[in-house]
Protein backbone atom coordinates (compact mmCIF):
# COMPACT_ATOMS: atom_id res chain seq x y z
CA UNK A 1 0.00 0.00 0.00
CA UNK A 2 2.99 2.30 -0.36
CA UNK A 3 3.64 2.70 3.34
CA UNK A 4 6.01 5.64 3.78
CA UNK A 5 7.21 5.10 7.35
CA UNK A 6 9.48 2.41 8.80
CA UNK A 7 7.09 -0.49 9.46
CA UNK A 8 7.83 -3.85 11.08
CA UNK A 9 5.49 -6.80 11.63
CA UNK A 10 6.49 -9.09 14.50
CA UNK A 11 4.64 -12.41 14.67
CA UNK A 12 4.48 -13.82 18.20
CA UNK A 13 3.91 -17.53 17.60
CA UNK A 14 4.41 -20.65 19.68
CA UNK A 15 3.26 -24.24 19.48
CA UNK A 16 0.89 -24.81 22.37
CA UNK A 17 1.75 -28.49 22.89
CA UNK A 18 2.42 -30.64 25.93
CA UNK A 19 5.96 -31.99 26.23
CA UNK A 20 8.91 -32.32 28.60
CA UNK A 21 9.72 -28.62 28.18
CA UNK A 22 6.14 -27.44 28.70
CA UNK A 23 5.45 -24.64 31.16
CA UNK A 24 4.21 -25.85 34.53
CA UNK A 25 2.42 -24.02 37.35
CA UNK A 26 4.93 -22.35 39.71
CA UNK A 27 7.63 -22.12 37.02
CA UNK A 28 9.43 -18.78 36.90
CA UNK A 29 10.40 -17.49 33.46
CA UNK A 30 12.80 -14.69 32.64
CA UNK A 31 11.20 -12.87 29.70
CA UNK A 32 13.01 -10.94 26.97
CA UNK A 33 12.40 -7.71 28.88
CA UNK A 34 14.51 -9.12 31.74
CA UNK A 35 11.52 -9.29 34.07
CA UNK A 36 10.60 -12.50 35.87
CA UNK A 37 7.15 -14.07 35.64
CA UNK A 38 5.69 -16.65 38.01
CA UNK A 39 3.33 -18.99 36.15
CA UNK A 40 0.08 -19.31 38.06
CA UNK A 41 -2.07 -20.12 35.01
CA UNK A 42 -0.73 -22.20 32.11
CA UNK A 43 -3.74 -21.18 30.00
CA UNK A 44 -2.56 -17.55 30.08
CA UNK A 45 0.29 -18.43 27.73
CA UNK A 46 -0.28 -16.09 24.79
CA UNK A 47 0.62 -13.00 26.78
CA UNK A 48 4.08 -14.43 27.48
CA UNK A 49 5.12 -14.37 23.82
CA UNK A 50 3.28 -11.09 23.22
CA UNK A 51 5.31 -9.57 26.07
CA UNK A 52 8.49 -10.76 24.35
CA UNK A 53 7.23 -9.32 21.06
CA UNK A 54 6.64 -5.81 22.37
CA UNK A 55 9.93 -5.89 24.30
CA UNK A 56 11.73 -6.85 21.08
CA UNK A 57 9.98 -4.04 19.18
CA UNK A 58 11.09 -1.57 21.84
CA UNK A 59 14.65 -2.76 22.48
CA UNK A 60 15.77 -4.06 19.07
CA UNK A 61 13.62 -2.21 16.57
CA UNK A 62 13.49 1.15 18.38
CA UNK A 63 9.80 1.56 17.64
CA UNK A 64 8.00 4.80 18.48
CA UNK A 65 4.57 3.19 18.13
CA UNK A 66 3.88 -0.39 19.18
CA UNK A 67 0.53 -2.00 18.43
CA UNK A 68 -0.09 -5.57 19.52
CA UNK A 69 -3.17 -7.41 18.31
CA UNK A 70 -4.25 -10.87 19.45
CA UNK A 71 -7.15 -13.14 20.36
CA UNK A 72 -6.09 -12.76 23.97
CA UNK A 73 -8.98 -13.18 26.42
CA UNK A 74 -12.38 -14.81 26.45
CA UNK A 75 -13.40 -11.96 28.73
CA UNK A 76 -13.09 -9.54 25.81
CA UNK A 77 -16.38 -10.80 24.38
CA UNK A 78 -18.04 -10.07 27.72
CA UNK A 79 -16.41 -6.64 28.09
CA UNK A 80 -17.10 -5.27 24.59
CA UNK A 81 -19.28 -7.91 22.93
CA UNK A 82 -19.09 -10.09 19.83
CA UNK A 83 -18.68 -7.31 17.27
CA UNK A 84 -16.37 -4.78 18.91
CA UNK A 85 -12.73 -5.55 19.62
CA UNK A 86 -11.30 -4.07 22.82
CA UNK A 87 -8.59 -1.42 22.73
CA UNK A 88 -6.27 -0.52 25.61
CA UNK A 89 -3.70 2.21 25.16
CA UNK A 90 -1.50 4.68 27.02
CA UNK A 91 -2.53 7.47 24.64
CA UNK A 92 -5.99 9.05 24.60
CA UNK A 93 -5.67 10.35 21.04
CA UNK A 94 -4.82 6.90 19.75
CA UNK A 95 -7.77 5.45 21.65
CA UNK A 96 -10.06 7.86 19.82
CA UNK A 97 -8.30 7.13 16.54
CA UNK A 98 -8.86 3.38 16.93
CA UNK A 99 -12.57 3.90 17.55
CA UNK A 100 -12.87 6.21 14.55
CA UNK A 101 -10.83 3.92 12.30
CA UNK A 102 -13.10 1.04 13.28
CA UNK A 103 -16.21 3.00 12.36
CA UNK A 104 -14.67 4.04 9.05
CA UNK A 105 -13.77 0.50 7.99
CA UNK A 106 -16.33 -1.70 9.77
CA UNK A 107 -13.91 -3.42 12.18
CA UNK A 108 -15.52 -1.95 15.29
CA UNK A 109 -13.50 -1.13 18.41
CA UNK A 110 -14.43 -0.02 21.94
CA UNK A 111 -12.05 1.16 24.72
CA UNK A 112 -11.15 -0.73 27.88
CA UNK A 113 -10.22 0.92 31.17
CA UNK A 114 -6.53 1.86 31.24
CA UNK A 115 -5.53 2.25 34.88
CA UNK A 116 -2.28 0.42 35.72
CA UNK A 117 -1.98 2.14 39.09
CA UNK A 118 -5.12 0.28 40.24
CA UNK A 119 -5.13 -2.90 38.17
CA UNK A 120 -1.54 -4.08 37.75
CA UNK A 121 -1.46 -5.16 41.40
CA UNK A 122 -3.56 -8.13 40.26
CA UNK A 123 -0.26 -9.70 39.10
CA UNK A 124 1.59 -9.30 42.41
CA UNK A 125 4.00 -12.17 43.12
CA UNK A 126 6.05 -12.94 46.22
CA UNK A 127 8.80 -14.65 44.22
CA UNK A 128 8.94 -12.83 40.86
CA UNK A 129 8.30 -9.43 39.30
CA UNK A 130 4.77 -10.55 38.45
CA UNK A 131 2.46 -13.51 37.94
CA UNK A 132 1.06 -14.23 34.51
CA UNK A 133 -2.61 -14.23 35.51
CA UNK A 134 -4.83 -12.11 37.72
CA UNK A 135 -5.71 -12.77 41.34
CA UNK A 136 -9.32 -11.63 40.85
CA UNK A 137 -11.03 -12.57 37.59
CA UNK A 138 -13.90 -10.20 38.38
CA UNK A 139 -11.60 -7.17 38.19
CA UNK A 140 -11.52 -6.26 34.46
CA UNK A 141 -9.41 -9.24 33.32
CA UNK A 142 -9.16 -8.05 29.70
CA UNK A 143 -7.66 -4.75 30.81
CA UNK A 144 -5.29 -6.55 33.15
CA UNK A 145 -4.13 -8.92 30.40
CA UNK A 146 -3.21 -5.93 28.28
CA UNK A 147 -1.37 -4.34 31.19
CA UNK A 148 0.70 -7.49 31.59
CA UNK A 149 1.97 -6.98 28.04
CA UNK A 150 2.56 -3.24 28.53
CA UNK A 151 4.59 -3.84 31.69
CA UNK A 152 7.35 -5.39 29.59
CA UNK A 153 8.02 -2.10 27.82
CA UNK A 154 7.28 -0.14 31.00
CA UNK A 155 4.38 2.09 31.97
CA UNK A 156 6.73 5.09 31.78
CA UNK A 157 7.74 4.31 28.17
CA UNK A 158 7.38 7.60 26.22
CA UNK A 159 6.10 6.01 23.00
CA UNK A 160 2.58 5.06 21.94
CA UNK A 161 1.42 1.58 22.96
CA UNK A 162 -1.86 0.17 21.66
CA UNK A 163 -3.27 -3.24 22.58
CA UNK A 164 -6.23 -4.64 20.63
CA UNK A 165 -7.95 -7.80 21.90
CA UNK A 166 -9.85 -9.36 18.99
CA UNK A 167 -10.93 -12.65 20.60
CA UNK A 168 -14.65 -12.39 19.81
CA UNK A 169 -15.00 -10.54 16.47
CA UNK A 170 -12.59 -12.86 14.61
CA UNK A 171 -15.28 -15.57 14.62
CA UNK A 172 -18.81 -15.73 13.22
CA UNK A 173 -20.15 -19.18 14.00
CA UNK A 174 -17.64 -21.66 12.58
CA UNK A 175 -16.14 -19.13 10.17
CA UNK A 176 -13.31 -16.66 10.54
CA UNK A 177 -14.16 -13.04 9.73
CA UNK A 178 -10.72 -11.67 8.83
CA UNK A 179 -11.17 -8.99 11.49
CA UNK A 180 -8.21 -6.66 11.95
CA UNK A 181 -6.89 -6.30 8.41
CA UNK A 182 -9.20 -3.41 7.54
CA UNK A 183 -8.69 -1.86 10.98
CA UNK A 184 -4.91 -1.69 10.62
CA UNK A 185 -5.14 -0.34 7.07
CA UNK A 186 -7.58 2.33 8.20
CA UNK A 187 -5.67 3.24 11.35
CA UNK A 188 -2.30 3.61 9.63
CA UNK A 189 -3.65 4.66 6.24
CA UNK A 190 -2.45 8.23 6.69
CA UNK A 191 1.13 6.99 6.24
CA UNK A 192 0.24 5.24 2.98
CA UNK A 193 0.43 6.52 -0.58
CA UNK A 194 -3.05 5.13 -1.21
CA UNK A 195 -5.54 8.03 -1.49
CA UNK A 196 -8.46 5.94 -0.24
CA UNK A 197 -6.55 4.89 2.88
CA UNK A 198 -5.52 8.51 3.39
CA UNK A 199 -9.18 9.42 3.34
CA UNK A 200 -10.36 6.85 5.91
CA UNK A 201 -7.42 7.20 8.29
CA UNK A 202 -8.23 9.21 11.44
CA UNK A 203 -4.53 10.06 11.86
CA UNK A 204 -3.75 11.26 8.34
CA UNK A 205 -3.61 14.80 7.03
CA UNK A 206 -6.75 14.10 5.02
CA UNK A 207 -8.69 13.45 8.19
CA UNK A 208 -9.49 17.16 8.32
CA UNK A 209 -10.79 17.38 4.77
CA UNK A 210 -13.98 19.43 4.38
CA UNK A 211 -17.16 17.35 3.99
CA UNK A 212 -17.75 18.59 0.43
CA UNK A 213 -14.25 17.52 -0.61
CA UNK A 214 -14.77 14.09 0.95
CA UNK A 215 -18.08 13.79 -0.90
CA UNK A 216 -16.40 14.63 -4.22
CA UNK A 217 -13.69 12.03 -3.57
CA UNK A 218 -16.34 9.47 -2.71
CA UNK A 219 -18.23 10.12 -5.96
CA UNK A 220 -14.97 9.94 -7.90
CA UNK A 221 -14.21 6.53 -6.40
CA UNK A 222 -17.64 5.21 -7.29
CA UNK A 223 -17.16 6.36 -10.87
CA UNK A 224 -13.75 4.68 -11.08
Amino acid sequence: QGFKDNLHAVFCLAENAVGPCATRPDDIHVLYSGKTVEINNTDAEGRLILADGVAYACKDLGADIILDMATLTGAQGIATGKYHAAVLTNNEEWEKACVKAGRNCGDLVHPLVYCPELHFSEFTSAVADMKNSVADRDNTPSSCAGLFIASHIGFDWPGVWVHIDIAAPVHAGERATGYGVALLLSLFGGASEDPLLNLVSPLGCNGDSPPEEMERDSKRRRLV
